[in-house]
């Protein structure tokens, strides 16, 4: 005999992770970062808010769980993020991830000071993030390269 109440929930789940398996997931698409502010300045660390911008070109939503990336300026380290939240990722639009990035004021001193003297730099934004639907959660690589305007002052 079928139970049908443990049927229907594993059915319902079956359904909603069909899109994910029929295709192959495209990876998001980095677009720009916006909103950049010094949330707390101190000589030894700073604490930097911005926002990053992507666009899902996938025909489904998705669901971002953890973020864990480091960003370079012009090869020079900036910091590191790790996060954890719920954001809800809409099908072919974009979307805003925002990122508290603890800045090591040492290193930024001594390896890149001249980079932010500079209105173009290269972003490069290594690391993983975890992406998902229906409580099912993969870790995917995130490696971008590019030129970016940028104006500190």
């Amino acid at each position: 005999m079928i139970n049908k109440k443990t049927t229907l929930p594993h059915l319902l789940l079956l359904l909603s992770l069909l899109p994910l398996a029929c295709s192959t997931p495209k990876a998001l698409e980095y677009r720009t970062f916006k909103n950049f502010t010094l949330e707390k300045l101190g000589f030894s660390s700073t604490a930097i808010k911005l926002d990053l911008i992507y666009f899902n070109p996938n025909n489904y939503g998705i669901y971002l769980k953890t973020t864990d990336i480091d960003i370079f300026i012009n090869d020079a380290y900036l910091g590191h993020s790790t996060q954890d939240y719920q954001i809800s990722i809409p099908k072919k639009e974009e979307f805003a991830i925002p990122l508290k990035i603890d800045v090591d004021m040492r290193n930024l001193l001594k390896n890149g000071l001249n980079t932010f003297l500079r209105n173009e730099v290269t972003v490069k934004i290594t690391g993983s993030i975890r992406i998902g639907k229906a409580n099912v959660f993969m870790s995917f690589p995130v490696l971008y390269e590019g030129k970016q305007v940028f104006s500190f002052f």
